[in-house]
């Protein structure tokens, strides 16, 4: 299922629906642009409790996936350890094959219109 969240990065990344990088992800939460925050595995766990912060003061669902770094810059082109998803239907795409994974933790928000 990880190769499954994956593809679906790089149809996000192709459609221009993602966003990398700790500052323009919370750029994109700040806006409520975005409508799923994916969090990688081995991000620094300060970072990590920053988004989240970040992710509930804005009510924007933020899932921490078993996919590293490099996993995300081999499939987008840029290295980035938090993403944000800019589309309705594409988020909801992105969690259900984070739930299929079954190695996601949930952070307690629901996407927007999903």
């Amino acid at each position: 299922m990880k190769d499954k969240l994956l593809s679906l990065l790089g149809i996000c990344r192709k459609a221009g629906k993602l966003v990398h990088g700790f500052d323009a992800v919370c750029g994109a939460v700040k806006l409520k642009t975005a409508r799923l925050v994916l969090i990688s595995g081995d991000i620094s766990p300060k970072t990590k409790k920053e988004i989240e912060f970040i992710s509930s003061k804005t009510n924007i669902k933020a899932i921490t996936v078993a996919i590293t770094m490099d996993d995300i810059e081999q499939k987008t082109g840029k290295r980035a350890g938090v993403l944000a998803i800019l589309d309705d239907g594409l988020a909801k795409a992105v969690n259900e094959a984070a739930v299929r994974a079954g190695k996601e933790e949930y952070y307690d928000r629901k996407i927007q219109g999903a």
